[in-house]
C-alpha cells in the first residue's frame, strides 16, 4: 500500500454558504479521510455554516464582499495559520479559489519545495460582466495565470472547462476531476404528483425548473426572458424555481407567475428536482454543471448553454438541447420542442439517466488522489535533480 498523504486544501468557501464546489470539496475530502489520508482545511467561517464541515477546519481570516456579503474573501495567512500549517506539514497544497490566501498558501509551498495543485471550480472571470466590470476582465485574467502558473498542476472538472485554461495558458498540466451525483438522493422515484398539485402544478402541466443560487451570474435574465418568449408563443408551461440568493426580488419580479421552493436540501431538493418536467440552465460561468448531471439523473431532459459546465454533460439531441449562450430564441424553440412532444422528453430523460448512472463518485475522487501523487512525486525528482 502507498504511504499516506497529508493534504493542505485552502478553500474560499468550505461550508459557510451551499454550494455545488463546497459539496464536492467536503465530498472530497471524505473520501481522502477514508482513504487513510490526513487532511487539513483552510478556510474562512461564520457562526451560522450552512452545513458542518467534513474533516478539520482551521478558520482564516476574511472580509464580506461588496454587493454579495454572503460570501467571504480571506485575507492571508497570519501568523497563527503558517504554525498550524507548519505543524501539519503538509505533502502537498491544494487551493480551490484564486484568492490572497491562496497566492500566499502557494508562496509559502514554493519555498518549502513542496507540491502544490490548483481546483478550478468555476469560471471566475465571466462573473465581471455581470455586474458591469467587464473592463477588469484582461486583469483578473492575467492574476489568475500569474497564479496558476506557479502550481504543479491544475484540476479541471471537464475537458471543456480544460480547453478553456490551455487555451487562456493557465498551465501545461491540467488532470481532471470531474463529479458524481449522489443516485440514492437524484433519481426519478423522487417525482411527487402530490406535491406537484400542492403547489399548483397539475399532472397535465409541463414545469420548466431552474436550480441554483438566485445571482445574476447564474444567467437569470436568459432564463427569464427564454420563459417570456413561451409566453409570447402562447405556449402553456409552469415555471419552478429551486434555491435562494440575493437575486430572488428581482427574478421574483420578472417571473410572477413562477412558483418560488426557497432553498431545498437533502429529499426535499431531490423531490423538487425531479417532480419538474424540464431543466433549463442558461449559465455560462460553470466549470462543470452539478445541477444540470442532478436534473439528469432525476430523468428530466436539459435545455442549456452551449458553454464550460454543460458541453461536457449534455449530448444535443441525445440527453437535451443546447443553446448558443444568450440567443433567446433558441432557448425558447428547445423548450416548445419538449412542451409539445411528451415522448421526446421521456426519451432524452431516459438517456441523461443512464448517463447519470455511469457516475461513480469513489472513482472521480479516486482521480484526484492519483493526481495528488503523481504532481508530489514529479516535485520530488525535480528537488532531487537540483540537488546533483
Amino acid at each position: 500500500m502507498p504511504d499516506p498523504l497529508r493534504i493542505a486544501l485552502f478553500s474560499g468557501n468550505y461550508n459557510y454558504v451551499r454550494d455545488g464546489a463546497n459539496q464536492a470539496l467536503n465530498r472530497l475530502v471524505g473520501y481522502l479521510l477514508k482513504q487513510g489520508h490526513a487532511v487539513r482545511v483552510y478556510s474562512p467561517t461564520t457562526d451560522t455554516p450552512a452545513f458542518p464541515p467534513t474533516g478539520d477546519l482551521v478558520s482564516l481570516p476574511a472580509f464580506s464582499i461588496p454587493r454579495r456579503e454572503e460570501y467571504r474573501f480571506p485575507t492571508g495567512l497570519p501568523a497563527r495559520v503558517r504554525r498550524d500549517l507548519a505543524a501539519f506539514d503538509p505533502d502537498i497544497i491544494h487551493i480551490s479559489s484564486p484568492d490572497i490566501a491562496a497566492r500566499k498558501a502557494v508562496r509559502w509551498a514554493r519555498v518549502r519545495d513542496k507540491a502544490v495543485i490548483a481546483s478550478v471550480h468555476t469560471r471566475f472571470e465571466t462573473y465581471l460582466s455581470y455586474y458591469r466590470l467587464q473592463m477588469f476582465e484582461p486583469g483578473l485574467r492575467a492574476l489568475m495565470r500569474r497564479l496558476y502558473l506557479k502550481c504543479d498542476a491544475l484540476l479541471a472538472p471537464a475537458e471543456s472547462t480544460a480547453a478553456v485554461l490551455r487555451a487562456q495558458r493557465m498551465n501545461r498540466t491540467i488532470f481532471l476531476w470531474s463529479r458524481g451525483v449522489d443516485r440514492e438522493q437524484f433519481n426519478p422515484g423522487r417525482r411527487d404528483l402530490a406535491w406537484r398539485r400542492a403547489h399548483g402544478i397539475d399532472d397535465d402541466d409541463v414545469a420548466v425548473a431552474f436550480l441554483g443560487r438566485l445571482v445574476l451570474e447564474k444567467g437569470l435574465d436568459v432564463f427569464s426572458d427564454a420563459v417570456d418568449e413561451l409566453a409570447r408563443r402562447g405556449v402553456r408551461h409552469k415555471v419552478l424555481v429551486i434555491g435562494d440568493g440575493p437575486a430572488r426580488n428581482w427574478f421574483a419580479e420578472r417571473l410572477p407567475e413562477a412558483l418560488f421552493t426557497g432553498q431545498q436540501v437533502g429529499p426535499d431538493l431531490a423531490r423538487a428536482l425531479a417532480s419538474a418536467d424540464i431543466f433549463l440552465n442558461p449559465s455560462v460561468t460553470e466549470a462543470f454543471g452539478n445541477v444540470t448531471l442532478e436534473a439528469m439523473a432525476c430523468a428530466l431532459p436539459v435545455v442549456a448553454a452551449s458553454a464550460t459546465g454543460a458541453t461536457n454533460l449534455v449530448r444535443d439531441g441525445e440527453t437535451g438541447k443546447l443553446a448558443e449562450p444568450g440567443e433567446i430564441d433558441q432557448f425558447a424553440d428547445a423548450l416548445e420542442a419538449y412542451i409539445h412532444d411528451p415522448a421526446l422528453r421521456h426519451a432524452h430523460g431516459a438517456n441523461g439517466l443512464a448517463f447519470a448512472e455511469t457516475q461513480d463518485w469513489n472513482r472521480i475522487n479516486g482521480a484526484v488522489e492519483t493526481a495528488y501523487r503523481r504532481v508530489i512525486e514529479r516535485r520530488a525528482r525535480i528537488a532531487r535533480t537540483l540537488a546533483r
